[in-house]
């Protein structure tokens, strides 16, 4: 490895970069990839879900919201649609200590209003029984998040989470 790599890599425990399709049977590829990545921190069952959780959201939302891609999405069944808008959806994970990151990006719609998204409940498919709780559920499970989007610039979706039992902080003596 080169030194300049070495440096850029220094400070991380270990990082995940994928793309891929932005079709729905790959919200499932994103769950497995992410808690792979996680394992040997040996999170709990609870901080497992939480992630996998807040992940499907996200990468759901660039495949329906930010590239329109509905067709051939029925919960709880995988069917890959055969006409859809091209596109990708990139997830970046690190782990530095005991914190994971995570971003979901798309390069598609982007979002009008980035307040009102993140309000429980809005939607903007209630034809396709979207609950309208997907940025909810992400906040809810995680530490910190954060949306960065723009009409027609896509979306950037970040998270972080810390896992295990390591305090935030030092305690002072």
């Amino acid at each position: 490895m080169k030194q300049e790599e070495k440096k850029i890599r220094k400070g991380y425990d270990n990082e995940l970069r994928m793309e891929f399709d932005a079709i729905s049977c790959n919200e499932g590829f994103a769950r497995m990839a992410v808690s792979a990545f996680i394992a040997p921190l040996n999170p709990t069952m609870e901080e497992m879900a939480d992630v996998k959780t807040a992940v499907s959201e996200a990468v759901t939302n660039a495949i329906i919201h930010g590239y329109g891609n509905v067709q051939g999405y029925i919960p709880g069944r995988m069917q890959c649609p055969r006409e859809i808008s091209s596109g990708k959806v990139k997830m970046y994970c690190r782990i530095e200590g005991d914190v994971l990151s995570v971003e979901i990006e798309d390069e598609g719609r982007g979002i009008d209003n980035v307040d009102q998204a993140l309000e429980p409940l809005f939607t903007t498919k209630p034809e396709y029984e979207r609950s309208g709780m997907g940025f909810a559920f992400m906040e809810a499970f995680m530490d910190d998040l954060e949306v960065l989007s723009a009409p027609g610039r896509g979306c950037k979706v970040v998270m972080e989470k810390k896992l295990g039992s390591i305090p935030w902080l030092e305690e002072l003596e």
